[in-house]
Protein backbone atom coordinates (compact mmCIF):
# COMPACT_ATOMS: atom_id res chain seq x y z
CA UNK A 1 0.00 0.00 0.00
CA UNK A 2 2.82 2.37 0.88
CA UNK A 3 4.56 1.71 -2.44
CA UNK A 4 1.30 2.26 -4.33
CA UNK A 5 0.77 5.62 -2.60
CA UNK A 6 4.33 6.65 -3.50
CA UNK A 7 3.75 5.72 -7.16
CA UNK A 8 0.51 7.70 -7.22
CA UNK A 9 2.30 10.67 -5.68
CA UNK A 10 5.09 10.44 -8.29
CA UNK A 11 2.51 10.34 -11.10
CA UNK A 12 0.73 13.39 -9.68
CA UNK A 13 4.02 15.28 -9.33
CA UNK A 14 4.98 14.41 -12.91
CA UNK A 15 1.60 15.58 -14.23
CA UNK A 16 1.93 18.85 -12.33
CA UNK A 17 5.38 19.43 -13.75
CA UNK A 18 4.09 18.67 -17.25
CA UNK A 19 1.31 21.23 -16.92
CA UNK A 20 3.72 23.90 -15.72
CA UNK A 21 6.11 23.53 -18.66
CA UNK A 22 5.76 24.43 -22.32
CA UNK A 23 7.06 21.34 -24.07
CA UNK A 24 7.79 21.25 -27.79
CA UNK A 25 7.64 17.91 -29.63
CA UNK A 26 8.80 17.31 -33.20
CA UNK A 27 6.69 14.54 -34.79
CA UNK A 28 7.97 12.92 -37.99
CA UNK A 29 5.76 10.62 -40.09
CA UNK A 30 5.04 10.38 -43.82
CA UNK A 31 1.36 9.55 -43.16
CA UNK A 32 -0.93 12.60 -42.79
CA UNK A 33 -3.31 10.51 -40.66
CA UNK A 34 -0.53 9.43 -38.27
CA UNK A 35 0.72 13.02 -37.97
CA UNK A 36 -2.77 14.23 -37.04
CA UNK A 37 -3.14 11.41 -34.51
CA UNK A 38 0.25 12.15 -32.97
CA UNK A 39 -0.53 15.84 -32.70
CA UNK A 40 -3.88 15.19 -30.99
CA UNK A 41 -2.49 12.68 -28.51
CA UNK A 42 0.51 14.85 -27.66
CA UNK A 43 -1.67 17.88 -26.97
CA UNK A 44 -3.80 15.73 -24.68
CA UNK A 45 -0.57 14.92 -22.82
CA UNK A 46 0.01 18.60 -21.97
CA UNK A 47 2.43 19.28 -24.84
CA UNK A 48 1.82 22.93 -25.66
CA UNK A 49 3.65 22.90 -29.01
CA UNK A 50 3.73 20.12 -31.59
CA UNK A 51 5.51 20.51 -34.93
CA UNK A 52 4.72 17.85 -37.55
CA UNK A 53 6.86 17.16 -40.62
CA UNK A 54 6.55 14.46 -43.26
CA UNK A 55 10.14 13.20 -43.61
CA UNK A 56 13.51 12.84 -41.92
CA UNK A 57 14.99 15.42 -44.29
CA UNK A 58 12.31 17.93 -43.30
CA UNK A 59 12.99 17.19 -39.64
CA UNK A 60 16.69 17.98 -40.03
CA UNK A 61 15.86 21.10 -42.01
CA UNK A 62 13.58 22.27 -39.21
CA UNK A 63 16.16 21.52 -36.50
CA UNK A 64 18.79 23.47 -38.44
CA UNK A 65 16.40 26.41 -38.68
CA UNK A 66 15.91 26.29 -34.92
CA UNK A 67 19.66 26.27 -34.35
CA UNK A 68 20.01 29.37 -36.50
CA UNK A 69 17.08 31.08 -34.77
CA UNK A 70 18.41 30.27 -31.30
CA UNK A 71 21.86 31.53 -32.20
CA UNK A 72 20.40 34.81 -33.47
CA UNK A 73 18.19 35.07 -30.37
CA UNK A 74 21.19 34.58 -28.10
CA UNK A 75 23.09 37.35 -29.91
CA UNK A 76 20.07 39.63 -29.66
CA UNK A 77 19.62 38.89 -25.95
CA UNK A 78 23.29 39.62 -25.25
CA UNK A 79 22.93 43.07 -26.77
CA UNK A 80 19.60 43.96 -25.10
CA UNK A 81 17.97 43.94 -21.68
CA UNK A 82 15.65 41.02 -22.52
CA UNK A 83 16.12 37.88 -20.41
CA UNK A 84 13.77 35.59 -22.36
CA UNK A 85 15.53 32.37 -23.41
CA UNK A 86 14.92 30.19 -26.49
CA UNK A 87 13.38 27.60 -24.14
CA UNK A 88 10.87 30.17 -22.88
CA UNK A 89 10.06 31.16 -26.44
CA UNK A 90 9.12 27.56 -27.15
CA UNK A 91 11.86 27.13 -29.74
CA UNK A 92 13.78 24.23 -28.25
CA UNK A 93 12.63 20.74 -29.19
CA UNK A 94 12.18 18.63 -26.05
CA UNK A 95 11.36 15.34 -27.79
CA UNK A 96 11.50 13.84 -31.29
CA UNK A 97 9.03 11.11 -32.26
CA UNK A 98 9.75 9.54 -35.62
CA UNK A 99 8.28 6.74 -37.70
CA UNK A 100 10.78 4.04 -38.60
CA UNK A 101 9.77 3.41 -42.22
CA UNK A 102 9.60 6.53 -44.41
CA UNK A 103 10.54 7.31 -48.02
CA UNK A 104 14.03 8.77 -48.31
CA UNK A 105 15.61 9.15 -44.91
CA UNK A 106 14.27 6.51 -42.54
CA UNK A 107 13.54 7.09 -38.88
CA UNK A 108 16.62 5.01 -38.07
CA UNK A 109 18.83 7.26 -40.21
CA UNK A 110 17.30 10.33 -38.57
CA UNK A 111 18.01 8.83 -35.14
CA UNK A 112 21.67 8.20 -36.02
CA UNK A 113 22.06 11.76 -37.31
CA UNK A 114 20.44 13.33 -34.24
CA UNK A 115 22.50 11.19 -31.85
CA UNK A 116 25.78 11.66 -33.71
CA UNK A 117 28.78 12.74 -31.66
CA UNK A 118 29.00 16.09 -33.44
CA UNK A 119 25.27 16.76 -33.36
CA UNK A 120 23.96 19.73 -31.39
CA UNK A 121 20.73 17.78 -30.75
CA UNK A 122 22.25 14.61 -29.26
CA UNK A 123 20.70 15.33 -25.83
CA UNK A 124 17.17 15.52 -27.29
CA UNK A 125 15.26 12.30 -26.46
CA UNK A 126 14.19 10.33 -29.55
CA UNK A 127 11.32 7.83 -29.68
CA UNK A 128 10.87 5.56 -32.71
CA UNK A 129 7.43 4.26 -33.73
CA UNK A 130 6.49 1.54 -36.19
CA UNK A 131 3.58 -0.63 -37.28
CA UNK A 132 5.96 -3.57 -37.70
CA UNK A 133 7.21 -5.60 -34.75
CA UNK A 134 10.72 -6.50 -35.95
CA UNK A 135 13.11 -7.35 -33.08
CA UNK A 136 16.25 -6.55 -35.09
CA UNK A 137 14.96 -3.03 -35.81
CA UNK A 138 14.03 -2.53 -32.17
CA UNK A 139 17.52 -3.56 -31.03
CA UNK A 140 19.24 -1.32 -33.59
CA UNK A 141 17.23 1.72 -32.56
CA UNK A 142 17.80 1.20 -28.84
CA UNK A 143 21.52 0.69 -29.42
CA UNK A 144 21.71 3.92 -31.41
CA UNK A 145 20.21 5.88 -28.51
CA UNK A 146 16.42 5.76 -28.91
CA UNK A 147 14.65 6.13 -25.57
CA UNK A 148 11.69 3.96 -26.57
CA UNK A 149 10.34 1.93 -29.48
CA UNK A 150 6.54 2.15 -29.69
CA UNK A 151 4.28 -0.04 -31.78
CA UNK A 152 1.35 1.42 -33.70
CA UNK A 153 -1.49 2.04 -33.29
CA UNK A 154 -0.47 4.52 -30.61
CA UNK A 155 -2.64 5.13 -27.58
CA UNK A 156 -2.81 8.02 -25.16
CA UNK A 157 -1.27 5.87 -22.43
CA UNK A 158 1.77 5.22 -24.67
CA UNK A 159 2.51 8.91 -24.95
CA UNK A 160 1.82 9.62 -21.29
CA UNK A 161 4.60 7.15 -20.51
CA UNK A 162 6.99 9.46 -22.39
CA UNK A 163 6.54 12.29 -19.89
CA UNK A 164 9.72 11.44 -17.91
CA UNK A 165 11.75 11.86 -21.12
CA UNK A 166 10.22 15.30 -21.66
CA UNK A 167 11.11 16.27 -18.11
CA UNK A 168 14.63 14.90 -18.57
CA UNK A 169 15.05 17.14 -21.61
CA UNK A 170 14.61 20.11 -19.29
CA UNK A 171 17.42 18.78 -17.13
CA UNK A 172 19.72 18.74 -20.16
CA UNK A 173 18.64 22.31 -20.98
CA UNK A 174 19.51 23.42 -17.45
CA UNK A 175 22.85 21.63 -17.69
CA UNK A 176 23.65 23.57 -20.85
CA UNK A 177 22.92 26.78 -18.94
CA UNK A 178 24.11 25.99 -15.41
CA UNK A 179 26.30 22.85 -15.83
CA UNK A 180 25.06 21.70 -12.44
CA UNK A 181 21.97 19.48 -12.81
CA UNK A 182 21.86 15.75 -12.01
CA UNK A 183 19.98 13.63 -14.58
CA UNK A 184 20.03 10.30 -12.80
CA UNK A 185 16.60 10.35 -11.17
CA UNK A 186 14.53 9.65 -14.27
CA UNK A 187 16.30 6.35 -14.93
CA UNK A 188 14.26 4.68 -12.19
CA UNK A 189 10.93 4.96 -14.02
CA UNK A 190 9.37 1.53 -14.63
CA UNK A 191 7.38 1.00 -17.82
CA UNK A 192 4.22 -1.10 -17.49
CA UNK A 193 2.71 -0.67 -20.97
CA UNK A 194 3.17 -3.79 -23.08
CA UNK A 195 3.67 -2.03 -26.40
CA UNK A 196 6.58 0.02 -25.08
CA UNK A 197 10.11 -1.28 -25.43
CA UNK A 198 12.64 0.77 -23.51
CA UNK A 199 16.33 0.66 -22.78
CA UNK A 200 15.59 -0.07 -19.13
CA UNK A 201 13.16 -2.97 -19.74
CA UNK A 202 14.29 -4.52 -23.02
CA UNK A 203 11.88 -7.05 -24.54
CA UNK A 204 12.44 -9.61 -27.28
CA UNK A 205 9.07 -10.12 -28.99
CA UNK A 206 8.41 -12.91 -31.42
CA UNK A 207 8.40 -11.64 -35.05
CA UNK A 208 4.97 -13.13 -35.71
CA UNK A 209 3.25 -11.25 -32.89
CA UNK A 210 1.62 -7.87 -33.39
CA UNK A 211 2.68 -6.60 -29.99
CA UNK A 212 5.41 -7.80 -27.61
CA UNK A 213 4.30 -9.84 -24.61
CA UNK A 214 5.16 -8.26 -21.26
CA UNK A 215 7.73 -9.96 -19.10
CA UNK A 216 8.09 -9.69 -15.35
CA UNK A 217 9.00 -6.17 -14.34
CA UNK A 218 12.49 -5.77 -12.98
CA UNK A 219 12.81 -4.25 -9.53
CA UNK A 220 14.82 -1.06 -9.86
Amino acid sequence: MHIQMELQSDVADTQQQMEQQHFHVLAVDDSPFERKLLERLLRECSCKAVTCVESGDKALEYLNQLDTHQSNSADSTASSSSSQSPQQEGLKVNLIITDYSMPGMSGYDLLKTVKGSSSSWKDVPVVVISSENVPSRISMCLQEGAEEFLLKPLKLSDLKNLQPHLLKSLVHSNEDTNCSTDTGNNDNVVKMNNNVISKRIAMSPEPSERRPKPKELAVV
